[in-house]
């Protein structure tokens, strides 16, 4: 009915300053009758017992229609989500099958040996390396200084509120959002588009609410509560290749440079960026270990073919 709503508000005030949960609230209502009507004495104890039963049961009745209600749409949510995870599984595994076919360091071609082989010859390289060495540190620092005051990222590289929690990948973000007590879902109001985001209880001011940090798919957000306890919203991003810096714009940002990326797979990202990372990973692990990186490896390669090339010069003072 349309009125089934009318006093939320005022319950769920009051049931806010209850600690004990519903159990306390129950007790402060027959109190209340106790004190204050003649609730128990304005009928028989039986016709009073009776009323209560009937009165249990038939909300009873419609509490486990609404719980199997909300527990088929879930699970409907949570099927969606994972045909979702299901398919970008599969497209890794073809990124995957696609990236193993293909050389991860290439050859140099001609043309390239040759303006290595005449950056070798110039006595100048090392003053040139050393200035743009320089350059790089000057740069990060000018960086740091940018990101002076910004959040650290938690371990979901979100940021830990005051009123909720939100974690990302890259492909979606997690709110968490505490309601303090057990609700169900018509007591809660969720509301989005692709920019703005509004989240709270009913006849209550929202707890998150304002202009998103970059738009969503609409059509693939869903939410649900956890326990009842917790509102969790899933937003899926159109831009699935950054990493948010916040939630709403009126939120403190995260330094997102420090966002660790172990959550997202390599994979998820596209053919350019992915040889981009496994380079970079490939070259770590070979500073580890003190042999050469995947440039230095070609530099060697190409001096040792133009020392091939040429035996009658002598290479015994070269680096």
């Amino acid at each position: 009915m349309a009125e089934d709503d009318k006093f939320d508000g005022m319950f769920l005030a009051m049931a806010q300053q209850h600690d004990g949960g519903v159990i306390e609230v129950i007790d402060t209502f027959f109190n209340f009758l106790a004190r204050k009507t003649d609730f128990y004495t304005g009928a028989s104890e039986i016709d009073t017992e009776k009323l209560i039963i009937e009165k249990f049961k038939k909300y009873q009745k419609k509490a486990f229609t609404e719980h199997d209600r909300k527990k088929v749409e879930y699970e409907e949510a949570d099927r969606k989500k994972k045909e979702r995870m299901r398919k970008k599984e599969e497209e890794e595994r073809k990124a995957k099958a696609a990236a193993a076919a293909e050389p991860k360091i290439k050859e140099l071609t001609d043309e390239e040996a040759k303006k290595l082989e005449e950056k070798l010859a110039n006595n100048d390289q090392k003053k040139e390396v050393d200035n743009k060495e320089e350059k790089t540190e000057d740069d990060d620092e000018e960086e740091d200084e940018k990101d002076k005051g910004k959040l650290k990222p938690n371990a979901g590289n979100g940021a830990d509120m005051a009123k909720y929690r939100w974690t990302q990948s890259l492909q979606e973000v997690e709110v968490n959002i505490p309601l303090g007590l057990k609700v169900k879902s018509r007591d809660v109001v969720v509301e989005w588009s692709k920019r703005k985001i509004k989240a709270g209880l009913k006849n209550a001011p929202p707890i998150l609410e304002g202009e998103l940090y970059n738009d969503v798919k609409v059509e693939e957000c869903n939410w649900f509560l956890d326990n009842g306890t917790t509102l969790v919203l899933a937003l899926e991003k159109v831009n699935q290749m950054e990493w948010w810096s916040r939630i709403i714009t009126s939120d403190p940002e995260i330094n997102t440079r420090k966002v660790n990326p172990e959550p997202s797979k390599l994979g998820d990202l596209d053919g350019e960026t992915r040889g981009m990372v496994e380079k970079m990973m490939y070259d770590q692990r070979q500073k580890e270990m003190g042999l050469p990186t995947s440039d230095e490896q070609k530099k060697q390669d190409v001096l040792k073919k133009f020392m091939a090339q040429h035996p009658e010069m002598d290479f015994s003072k070269c680096d």
